[in-house]
């Protein structure tokens, strides 16, 4: 793409499947963990999955994960770049429509992506777009996006979850709050913590969207998620409760999917916050935790052992063959009387909303730093307004991070110096100067050569230790059906189950 290649419109998600043709009809009822009631429609704001999932599905973007996890066209047909991956121009779906029933212009998607920009925005997305000079309509349904260096990435960039397109105002800003959008489904009714409730969007302009209507209901607490599924009173919950996945599987009427993923669960200490301040206290941290041990006893086998550097086995550029950091409670022993911080006493803050057993997983982790003389003290903190209240505002947390497409993104978000995300606090001129090189380098060696010494950094000197990337585990019931594939950006195929599955 970065040559100037186009991408079909067509997908052929069926051809050559065994799986039977979808059919339309019924209400899908979904039991989705995470939702606060402090969550907006803002887009810049996304956090939560209640913000993420119902975005998915009243909204739409530029472009989209496919479920074999391929870049497809979302409001966007085809795209090409100029060599140097510099100047992006992006082709519109003509018979695009909002719920209010305006079509989508190109005028839509400049002020949608101006939301995420300039000094003014409160966008937690502004940093994947600090490159970006200037956006250009082309008539109706042409944008152009000129960067000021090139962007290999930026038509993945464009699936981030921020990065919704929303109806422009006359004024150039855009109409966030009415809730109009221009995805599968459009929203009837509902409450931000509580309920929503949507129907299919006549005008839709991609495949799918089976069901007539969605119902999400916010399940925040495991065992009322898990036993409306077991009831049948929802059709699919978003996050198993990991503790009874062995006895969920054994039932007749109910499926688990589990997906492999780039999804992590982050412990960002902050860097520039005692003791945190200290590389020599980061890494005893990381050296005290018996990984091994979270993943059987907290995920039940359904993760990936993490090595402190936020990409992923199942994705590109992963640095296979750097050494996996192991449990050493002497080694960290020994880093905290260099640092003379022996007896170190810290506090974790987590929610059982961060995933299923995030409490669990901190009380294991302290029983392990034990051993190297570290007193970690566990808060348990509500799980309504965590990420608003607890999470980059207090210096050592447990943070549930969804899958990004490629490193470029995640490092842009969360890791880059001025990222609105730096959830460690942490800044590394050599990481940020190679984060900038490798943007824009379209030789894939050398590409993968600067992604492996940033992730060196990153596991030695960064501030955020990285238990494992868990699988995404969600249920559904036996008459939920769907493709042979299911993408692994976010649970449930990408966060679009209900625009992908079908009733048998």
């Amino acid at each position: 793409m970065a040559a100037g290649l186009a991408a079909s419109t067509a997908t052929g998600l069926w051809a050559g499947s065994a799986v039977a043709a979808p059919k339309k009809g019924g209400t899908f009822r979904w039991g989705i963990h995470d939702g606060n009631t402090s969550d907006t429609h803002d887009p810049g704001t996304y956090v939560t999955r209640q913000m993420i999932f119902l975005a998915h599905q009243y909204r739409s973007y530029l472009t989209m994960i496919n479920p074999d996890n391929s870049l497809g066209p979302d409001l966007a047909t085809e795209w090409k770049a100029t060599p140097d991956a510099a100047e992006w121009t992006f082709m519109l779906n003509k018979n695009a429509s909002f719920h209010s029933g305006k079509p989508v212009k190109a005028a839509d998607v400049v002020a949608s992506m101006n939301h995420h920009r300039g000094d003014a925005t409160t966008s937690a997305a502004k940093s994947l777009l600090t490159d970006v000079t200037d956006i250009v309509a082309d008539g109706d349904h042409a944008v152009t996006f000129k960067l000021a260096r090139g962007n290999a990435d930026l038509p993945w960039l464009m699936t981030d979850y921020h990065l919704a397109i929303c109806p422009a105002n006359a004024d150039g800003t855009i109409d966030w709050k009415s809730g109009d959008g221009s995805g599968p489904y459009k929203i009837d009714d509902g409450e931000f913590g509580v309920s929503w409730a949507l129907s299919r969007h006549d005008g839709w302009h991609g495949e799918g969207a089976w069901f007539d209507k969605v119902t999400m209901i916010v399940l925040n607490d495991p065992n009322a998620r898990q036993t409306a599924l077991v009831t049948g009173d929802v059709d699919c919950i978003s996050l198993v409760e990991l503790k009874t996945l062995a006895l969920l599987q054994r039932s007749p009427n109910i499926k688990v999917d589990n997906v492999p993923s780039g999804a992590a669960i982050t412990m960002p200490m902050f860097c520039d916050t005692a003791p945190f301040d200290n590389v020599d206290v980061r890494n005893a941290l990381k050296l005290s935790m018996n990984r091994q041990e979270i993943i059987d006893k907290i995920a039940f086998g359904a993760a990936t052992m993490g090595n402190d550097f936020h990409i992923a086995p199942v994705q590109p550029y992963f640095p296979a063959e750097i050494p996996q950091r192991e449990y050493d409670p002497d080694k960290a022993k020994s880093l905290l009387k260099k640092a003379g911080a022996e007896g170190l006493s810290v506090s974790i803050h987590t929610a059982d909303s961060v995933f299923s057993g995030a409490v669990d997983m901190c009380v294991l982790y302290s029983e392990h730093a034990k051993a190297a003389g570290i007193n970690l003290k566990v808060v348990r903190e509500p799980n309504d307004g965590y990420y608003s209240d607890v999470w980059l505002k207090k210096p050592f947390t447990a943070v549930s991070w969804g899958s990004r497409p490629t490193p470029d993104v995640m490092f842009t978000l969360a890791y880059k110096d001025d990222a609105a995300w730096n959830e460690s606090r942490w800044k590394n001129p050599r990481f940020n100067e190679l984060l900038l090189q490798a943007k824009s380098e379209l030789n894939d060696t050398r590409r993968a050569e600067m992604y492996h010494e940033m992730s060196l950094l990153m596991r030695d000197d960064g501030g955020t230790i990285i238990p494992f990337f868990n699988n995404f585990v969600f249920a559904r019931g036996k008459n939920v059906m769907h493709g042979p594939d299911l993408a692994a950006s976010w649970a449930c195929d990408g966060a679009r189950a209900p625009s992908r599955w079908w009733f048998a």
